[in-house]
């Protein structure tokens, strides 16, 4: 798998001068210095060429290790995990954080094999209601805090499958509190569906979203098994602890 070098993510100011998903972006960077590798590279060399502490390089090596993100090689070495393969088998992961009524696509993976892309640029923008991380951070809205949003953006529809109604709406969020996921089916683009999961910081707040999306006939529903996984081992990394009632702990 190849990826570009990946965007610096926008830092949200938390405790103690740390930020909100400061371990997601050192993740990220560690997986695209891994990218530059054919073979397997050593801990030093990417402390190094991600300008982090060996220590702070090694704890987040071994979470991705723990959910086959990253694989061991020899002599403590390191490579990509077939994890990746089977996430972007035909799909791309996005990484999204919520502004303001919009979410934004920070960082994301894609797999050069599949016969088509769904472009969606670093830095681009979507309504909340028509994505499926959007509709993660909307059902951590209260009742009235919905109805505003409903009030500023009318929501306005991009396809015939779009929400536009207050009640559907409310249905679905609903939904998405029960199952713990969100779906977007259709909803931003025809053709094209999505699920995503939650991450969560050390607080328990819901601060960015991963999500999958994929030729509508060719999603699998085992994929939200391992995005779930994923996006819980990235919170676990920012001391997320899970309750014993969460949908996926």
């Amino acid at each position: 798998m190849t990826t570009s070098k990946s965007e610096k993510i926008a830092k949200v100011p938390g405790e103690a001068g740390k930020t909100a998903i400061q371990v997601v972006e050192r993740m990220m960077n560690l997986l695209d210095a891994l990218a530059t590798h054919e073979e397997s590279s050593s801990l030093k060399n990417l402390a190094e060429e991600t300008d982090l502490h060996p220590s702070t390089a090694h704890r987040i090596l071994n979470d991705l290790v723990a959910c086959r993100l990253v694989e061991r090689g020899d002599g403590g070495t390191y490579r990509l995990g077939l994890k990746l393969l089977e996430l972007g088998n035909l799909v791309e992961a996005r990484l999204s954080v919520r502004q303001g009524d919009e979410i934004v696509y920070i960082d994301r993976a894609y797999s050069e094999r599949s016969g088509m892309q769904v472009v969606r640029a670093i830095g681009g923008r979507a309504p909340l209601h028509l994505t499926s991380v959007g509709k993660l951070f909307l059902a951590s809205d209260d009742p009235g805090q919905v109805r505003a949003y409903v009030t500023r953006t009318g929501l306005a529809g991009h396809t015939r499958n779009s929400i536009a109604e207050l009640g559907k709406l409310d249905s679905e969020l609903n939904q998405v509190r029960k199952l713990g996921h969100a779906r977007d089916n259709e909803e931003l683009e025809l053709g094209v569906s999505c699920v995503a999961a939650e991450i969560f910081d050390d607080s328990g707040k819901l601060v960015a979203g991963l999500s999958l999306s994929s030729p509508t006939d060719r999603i699998q529903a085992d994929w939200l098994k391992l995005l779930q996984d994923t996006a819980l081992q990235i919170s676990k990394g920012m001391d997320y602890k899970p309750k014993v009632n969460d949908p996926n702990p």
